[in-house]
């Protein structure tokens, strides 16, 4: 598979972007729901966009409605949600499918590049065995087990961590600071 920057994305509005516009940019990508138990994530994510986009940080929110139905509503819907409860400002992308035969060619790379969780405390490895047990869309190695899942890939488009979705954005945070 190519780099990160050989992949297309559509804006929520349906238009295609190169993912090369994201040259130089540490990003942050994660697959979220507006229904979901780790939905209040969105003011961690938000805070680090606040703080650290002027250096360099874009957080690609990609809604998804594969784990327990928890994004329901269309694009604009969605959009509306997080901007009004969390004041969110980063880029909100269409919504897609992160796992099976309709997974964006993105989300494919990505858990292509790293297949688990970085380390996870005793807690969140017994959550997330629970969660993928429901997890119907979770069915391949590697293959993302719930909403809030998130990838970290540094200024040269390499994927150089993933992270649970019990992992709140402030446990991110240093190791974002590292690759600015």
């Amino acid at each position: 598979m190519g780099k990160i920057y050989d992949f297309k994305i559509k804006t929520r509005k349906g238009t295609e972007i190169p993912m090369s516009d994201f040259k130089g940019k540490v990003l942050l990508i994660v697959n979220t729901a507006t229904g979901c138990g780790f939905t209040p994530q969105y003011e961690g994510l938000e805070k680090l966009y606040e703080k650290y986009h002027d250096k360099g940080l874009e957080v690609l929110d990609f809604p998804c409605n594969q784990f327990g139905h928890q994004a329901p509503g269309d694009d604009n819907e969605i959009h509306e949600f997080c901007t009004g409860k969390y004041q969110t400002q980063f880029d909100q992308f269409k919504k897609i499918y992160v796992n099976g035969k309709d997974a964006d060619p993105l989300f494919v790379h990505l858990k292509t590049e790293i297949k688990e969780e970085d380390a996870l405390g005793i807690k969140d490895k017994a959550t997330m065995k629970m969660i993928a047990k429901i997890s119907t869309s979770c069915k391949e190695d590697g293959d993302i087990k719930w909403n809030f899942t998130k990838f970290l890939v540094d200024r040269d488009g390499n994927v150089v961590k993933r992270f649970a979705p019990t992992t709140d954005p402030a446990k991110i945070e240093e190791h974002i600071k590292e690759l600015l």
